[in-house]
């Protein structure tokens, strides 16, 4: 009541109400101070740092202004997991852009059908476009082939048995004259050779 009395605060209804706003005052202050540690420590890795920002926050509500204001933007963890986002990122790159044979570690290309220093089969190739296949796939993601169809595919239609019989057949027949296929007389140069053979007179003995 003293601190209240030198006011010139004697009403005490008055003076409990100036004494519960001191103490929410003072308990917001100590919040700040906590909160000001902790956030300092999720944000700055230098305990050093940390520990200055915490002595700044003792300062009643402007020590934690400033701290809001030059701490850093963001946490720890959110770094380290963006780094190792980063490598990962980075190592899926390189691994894509540089592979090695799983026979001798000799650097390959993703084309590569056979490593080039031990001769081993590192990929199939599709047997509609040729491009490599991975062993997981089940469709060629270049010609949308089937990887186990793709073969039967490009196989070529076998010719009708009727049709190639017939060509032989057409072509062995005798031949027509110009004269039999204009359906005029038969020519007479044909049966020439026979009349002459029947009109030779035998011969004695």
């Amino acid at each position: 009541m003293g601190l209240i009395a030198m006011f010139g605060i004697e009403n005490s209804g008055l003076a409990l109400a100036v004494n519960l706003l001191l103490l929410f005052l003072v308990v917001i202050w100590l919040a700040l101070v906590y909160w000001t540690y902790s956030d300092a420590r999720r944000r700055i890795a230098d305990p050093m740092l940390v520990a200055c920002a915490t002595a700044a926050s003792l300062f009643p509500f402007i020590g934690t202004v400033v701290y809001r204001i030059v701490r850093p933007p963001e946490y720890l963890d959110d770094v380290r997991e963006r780094e190792l986002e980063m490598a990962a990122a980075q190592a899926r790159l390189a691994q894509l852009e540089h592979q090695h044979c799983q026979y001798c570690g000799f650097e390959t290309e993703k084309s590569f059908l056979r490593c080039p220093s031990c001769l081993r089969r590192l990929k199939e190739p599709c047997t509609v476009c040729g491009k490599p296949l991975d062993p997981r796939w089940k469709i060629c993601p270049y010609c949308e082939a089937e990887v186990g169809q793709a073969a039967e595919g490009r196989r070529p239609r076998p010719r009708r048995a009727s049709a190639a019989g017939a060509v032989p057949a057409r072509q062995a027949g005798p031949r027509p004259s110009p004269s039999a296929r204009q359906g005029g007389p038969p020519d007479a140069t044909v049966e020439r050779p026979a009349r002459a053979g029947r009109d030779r007179p035998q011969s004695a003995g």
